[in-house]
């Protein structure tokens, strides 16, 4: 084979017509430059859920945590569609919380749905404690739709009352109030989820000494203990083994009282599932109670993220509001 001339390099011909193929790179430097180039360029769009991230949101210093990252042997799932620009804001309610975790826990959970939604106005407002307070956040949304979604997990007198009255306050603001995060699939999902984080064995469904005790805020309101029941009894068939729900305050039994009952029904290997959407008090309280492991509150777990925007659009799918539609009772 003839060495090409050191004073004139060699040009690759052009492929045969009709062939498809593409024109040789100069040298095999040359082909790895690029084929390094275009994947880190693919990867930076990569978003943590394995969606294509939107250019302007990409944040190019921002490091997948280890169980987020895609295997080589997977591609990217195809992005969702964008909402279009009049699409109401989805105006997630939280309670508040003077742990600064709260808030830091929070904002993550909303950085997760607008990555399932890319080009959905997604905001925060607190009913205490924490600002952005709703009353804020809604006055920033005049002559704007809204669908108000309670991070909360039933139908307690901050969904029946605070929500609705927020709204009514602001007639400024086209609103719909979607109905609580719980009783839902989804919430059994994260539940589940945490418990495995903490330690629970799969191979214990059935186990005649497991237990898990779902510790939970606690109301006056009945309806919100029926709530929290019904999510005791869907993880109970989850996991095969009996959930006691208890509460940090408001309803008996308190988490202590839980698992004494359960010890002396023999099951001595228990743990606590925190029906919490974030940290705070209440789920410290729960942990502090607890003499074995006590999983994470919900937080920003994948599923909590897809059951917001379940009820957002089952907000959306009633009808249009003339002021404001309440979704309250819906499941």
């Amino acid at each position: 084979m003839t060495e090409p001339s050191t004073q004139q390099p060699r040009q690759s011909p052009p492929p045969p017509a009709g062939s498809g193929g593409t024109v040789p790179l100069d040298s095999t430097a040359q082909l790895l430059t690029r084929i390094t180039a275009q994947l880190g360029t693919q990867l930076s769009l990569v978003s943590r859920n394995g969606t294509r991230r939107p250019m302007h949101r990409t944040r190019p210093s921002e490091a997948l945590r280890p169980s987020d990252t895609l295997r080589p042997s997977a591609a990217p799932r195809p992005p969702a569609a964008p909402r279009s620009p009049d699409a109401p804001t989805l105006l997630v309610v939280a309670h508040g919380s003077r742990d600064p975790q709260a808030l830091r826990t929070i904002m993550a959970l909303l950085d997760r749905v607008r990555d399932l939604r890319p080009g959905l106005d997604v905001r925060l407002g607190h009913i205490e404690l924490n600002r952005p307070l709703l009353p804020d956040t809604l006055d920033g949304l005049r002559g704007a739709d809204a669908v108000l979604v309670p991070l909360l997990l039933g139908r307690g007198h901050h969904v029946k009352h605070d929500l609705p009255a927020a709204a009514a306050a602001a007639p400024a603001v086209r609103t719909r109030v979607a109905a609580p995060l719980g009783p839902h699939p989804l919430l059994v999902e994260a539940l589940y989820g945490r418990l495995v984080e903490a330690g629970w064995d799969p191979a214990d469904q059935g186990s005649r000494s497991a237990a898990v005790v779902l510790a939970a805020a606690g109301s006056r309101d009945p309806d919100s203990a029926q709530d929290t029941r019904r999510t005791a009894r869907m993880l109970a068939e989850r996991l095969g083994v009996p959930v006691v729900p208890a509460y940090a305050s408001a309803a008996t039994p308190t988490v202590p009282a839980a698992l004494r009952a359960l010890a002396a029904r023999g099951r001595h290997r228990t743990f606590v599932a925190s029906y919490f959407t974030a940290p705070g008090r209440f789920a410290s309280a729960a942990a502090g109670a607890a003499p074995r492991t006590t999983a994470l509150p919900l937080g920003a777990h994948p599923a909590m993220a897809r059951l917001l925007l379940h009820r957002y659009d089952q907000a959306l799918s009633a009808t249009a509001p003339s002021g404001m539609v309440s979704l309250l009772a819906s499941a």
